[in-house]
């Protein structure tokens, strides 16, 4: 293995699922200037995702319809005028 490539400084750190509020405690090399107070009293670096295993369609089971900026009525639209 190639040695110095992984980066020094874990800590502890809370990632925040911001679809759902769900948050885990892990260690992590990433920096954050949030902070956020945990179950066991202590302050954390907060790190906010958009998706967690939580809110994954592949791990809950649940398929999510999502339409971001209209994509679905300009590919119908694009498509329509063809038939």
């Amino acid at each position: 293995m190639k040695k110095d490539i992984h980066p020094k400084g874990y800590r502890l750190v809370v990632f925040k699922d911001m679809s759902n509020d769900y948050a885990f405690l892990t260690r992590s090399a990433t920096n954050t200037k949030e902070t956020i107070m945990w179950e066991d009293g202590n302050e954390y670096p907060l790190i906010k995702v958009e998706i967690s295993h939580m809110s994954h369609p592949f791990y809950t089971g649940k398929s999510v319809f999502v339409d971001t900026a209209g994509r679905i009525e300009k590919f119908k639209n694009r498509y329509a005028k063809k038939k």
